[in-house]
């Protein structure tokens, strides 16, 4: 039944609940008893999840590959919107519209990405008679280019950084006020955010190579290729102030976050308050945040973003992002507020529940973002399924904001963000701590995450300290990816648990006490037999001889080593299997999976995977992939340029395509010198993971 109402476009599960919310609007109210969220993932059920604390029923809306989505199932009523790619379904302002009209939705909340800073659309919204959960579009217009923001901030007393916001976009002359601020400078699409269209450009022989990227990675973005250039201030600190305000001229800021850490410009985790900061010095930039968003009447929730300077805290205008925040969370824990709902009450035409002598700062949140990607290999983004995800349980000083679920998939057409982890405690120091353990216990099988590093840097003495800046994580690279030795505790975990595992899939473990071949009272052909077992970490093959004393009872040799180890697998109530060992007397518990011949053990520290070796049959009929060398696509995406033809000849990085994966665009490159013998891709095409995207012959 539930598929059929999707295929007819609604899923309909009908509340008898609302809030009465007044909306004053030229001499009118209006009540607010139904609210579509134009959005999709962990933003969308947040949204919902006030909603429906509010009284409010929820409308999502979903892309053909979303139809089973989690913020689907979350939802009162659900409408089908387009086909997968964000162009046909969730930046399609028409069929939001339309929505909203056929469920009879009174307002829209836009979350924040898509169409939450598209001021045609708040237009739009107004025009249909439907209230847009957001500020007005002319204050979306001054703040989301850039050029324009600054040049308000700065006539509204707003210190701003030097830079060239000009309209002559020609490559010469672009270059030319380059060249006058002096390099490095940054060029940034003066539209959008999240770190898209944004190069940093060392020097002057640098540049043009840099504002092409720019401009092609803001087109995709945000159908806009003009770019601004700034001085590029090195190792800032980068500190945002959450503002809000509303129809009855009230503003608050709820204070500062600290969002320094960051990879590729996008935010790693998140703090609040800053570290640092000294009362004086918060008055100081939240005010100024207010003034910002007095000087363009902004109405609901807004983040006023500051680069401030690392050693003086001396600050700086850098954008406004007219919307709620990803980080938005920690604002909200440090403050006991609920934004979602203020949103709401604003919208609706109501005053602020608060005043600014009113707000009290307690305590300190940080918020952890859990993506699919590899950290070792530059973050690169990743997509595929969640075959397992364990996270760990919510309770008041624990968040867990997500839209996916065990069994879910992270789509290649959406931003590779799997949820944020999100803490509060007394002290920062307690915070991290706390962050850290809950990181532990967020587990996930499928596919690459970030988990471990976020767990790594918990333990950086320079994180900890609170020395932190935009270049932090290049900065600190050997510390945060410290090389990972195994001891032989754990090969010798490894190869117990591949054991176990195994027999708990066949359907037996030796540890059964009716099983015959677990017997050590009676004489026995085969006792204490030796094996061999062969295992794999990363890059290096681990050939073990295990044997089995008694029950439950192992002795591993690795390399010569000897290492004793009792152990037994124990299921948890919630589903879990954890491994419970001893060896030398010390009792250690880690959790443990066993996927298609990999062995995944996650400790307290970290989490390793081991691979079995596959059958022989396995590899059969992919001998002839890049037999003559070439070049392979790092991650799943679309070809968005081709830059070689057959017969070129290449040098060592030479850029062979441009393709785009996750909203980011990535050039592949050319991995040797050679010439190009095959093109396996046209612009517009789909790639999968390791596909060949072109096939060259070296030159000797």
């Amino acid at each position: 039944m539930l598929s059929l109402l999707r295929k007819g476009g609604d899923l309909c599960k009908r509340s008898n609940y609302f809030v009465r919310l007044q909306w004053h609007h030229c001499g009118q109210v209006q009540k607010i008893s139904k609210v579509l969220i134009a959005n999709r993932g962990e933003i969308a059920c947040r949204v919902m999840r006030t909603a429906k604390k509010m009284g409010i029923q929820s409308v999502a809306v979903y892309s053909d590959v979303d139809a089973n989505s989690m913020h689907v199932d979350m939802a009162d009523e659900a409408v089908r919107i387009g086909t997968a790619a964000s162009t046909d379904s969730y930046l399609r302002q028409d069929r939001i519209i339309e929505a909203a009209k056929r469920c009879g939705a009174q307002a829209i909340h836009p979350g924040y990405g898509f169409l939450s800073e598209n001021a045609e659309f708040a237009d739009l919204c107004h025009d249909s008679g439907i209230i847009f959960v957001g500020p007005p579009a002319s204050a979306i217009r001054d703040m989301g280019i850039k050029s324009t923001s600054k040049s308000i901030m700065s006539a509204a007393g707003v210190p701003v950084i030097v830079g060239y916001h000009g309209d002559d976009q020609s490559d010469a002359n672009l270059l030319s006020e380059a060249e006058k601020i002096g390099f490095p400078v940054m060029i940034k699409a003066v539209r959008g955010g999240g770190g898209k269209g944004m190069r940093i450009a060392q020097t002057k022989e640098d540049f043009l190579s840099q504002l092409e990227s720019a401009r092609r990675e803001a087109q995709k973005a945000f159908g806009d290729q003009v770019m601004l250039v700034e001085k590029f201030v090195s190792e800032p600190r980068h500190v945002e102030v959450q503002v809000f305000g509303d129809m009855h001229g009230n503003y608050v800021y709820l204070f500062e976050r600290d969002c320094s850490v960051q990879r590729r410009h996008q935010k790693v985790i998140e703090e609040a308050p800053a570290p640092g900061l000294s009362w004086e010095e918060r008055k100081s930039i939240g005010e100024a945040a207010v003034k910002a968003a007095r000087a363009v009447n902004y109405v609901g929730a807004g983040t006023v973003e500051f680069v401030l300077g690392a050693k003086d805290h001396k600050f700086y205008f850098m954008e406004m992002n007219t919307r709620l925040q990803v980080e938005h969370p920690v604002s909200e824990m440090i403050t006991g507020t609920d934004l979602v709902q203020w949103q709401l009450q604003v919208a609706a035409g109501e005053p602020l529940p608060v005043t600014q002598e009113q707000l009290e700062l307690k305590g300190h949140a940080l918020e952890a973002r859990i993506y699919a990607e590899e950290p070792g290999a530059d973050f690169m983004p990743g997509a595929g399924p969640l075959i397992r995800m364990t996270t760990p349980p919510a309770r008041s000083d624990v968040r867990v904001e997500t839209g996916v679920r065990q069994g879910d998939e992270v789509s290649v057409h959406y931003d590779p963000m799997i949820a944020k982890l999100v803490v509060w405690a007394e002290n920062r120091q307690a915070a991290i701590i706390k962050l850290k353990e809950q990181l532990s216990q967020f587990n996930v099988v499928g596919l690459n995450t970030n988990i471990d590093f976020l767990m790594s840097l918990c333990s950086h003495k320079e994180f900890l300290a609170g020395n932190v800046h935009t270049n932090f994580i290049p900065e600190h690279q050997a510390t945060l990816f410290p090389e990972r030795s195994l001891s032989q505790s754990l090969i010798a975990q490894a190869t117990v648990a591949a054991l176990l595992t195994e027999r708990a899939q066949l359907g037996y473990l030796k540890n059964d006490p009716n099983d015959p071949f677990s017997a050590t009272d009676s004489f026995r052909l085969n006792h204490n037999p030796t094996w061999d077992r062969q295992l794999s970490y990363l890059d290096k093959t681990l050939n073990v001889k295990w044997s089995e004393r008694s029950n439950g009872v192992f002795t591993v040799t690795n390399e010569g080593q000897v290492t004793e180890i009792s152990a037994v697998l124990i299921k948890a109530p919630t589903g879990e299997t954890f491994l419970k060992s001893y060896i030398d007397g010390q009792m250690t518990k880690c959790r443990v999976e066993r996927v298609d011949g990999e062995i995944y053990i996650f400790t307290k520290e970290c989490s390793y995977c081991f691979k079995e070796p596959e059958p022989s049959f396995a590899n059969a009929g992919s001998a002839g992939l890049g037999a003559g060398g070439g070049a392979l696509a790092p991650m799943p995406g679309v070809i968005e340029k081709v830059f070689v033809k057959e017969g070129d000849v290449v040098n060592a990085g030479d850029p062979l395509v441009v393709m785009i994966a996750m909203k980011m665009e990535h050039v592949i490159r050319a991995p040797k010198a050679g010439t190009i013998e095959k093109v396996f891709f046209a612009a517009g095409d789909n790639v999968k993971k390791n596909a060949p995207v072109v096939k060259m012959a070296e030159i000797e």
